[in-house]
């Protein structure tokens, strides 16, 4: 199996996935906390688009977490 090469992408999708829904709250409630569309914040969450770090510290900052926690290796 080969590594992937969006291997950050899908880091951060997937803690966006988890704390999101660890705070019981839709992806429109978040992206109306992080003042992105809700839209958007799906493709995020499923690691279709390459976010920019200005969305990505957004986001991090509405699930009251550091973006260096997102990104960590498990």
């Amino acid at each position: 199996m080969s590594a992937s090469p969006h291997r950050a992408r899908e880091r951060f999708a997937a803690a966006l996935l988890r704390l999101r829904q660890e705070r019981g709250w839709s992806q429109e409630e978040l992206a109306a906390q992080a003042k992105l569309h809700r839209n958007y914040v799906g493709s995020i969450e499923r690691a279709e688009r390459n976010v920019g770090v200005d969305n990505m510290e957004k986001i991090a900052k509405a699930l009251n977490t550091s973006l260096s926690e997102m990104l960590r290796e498990d």
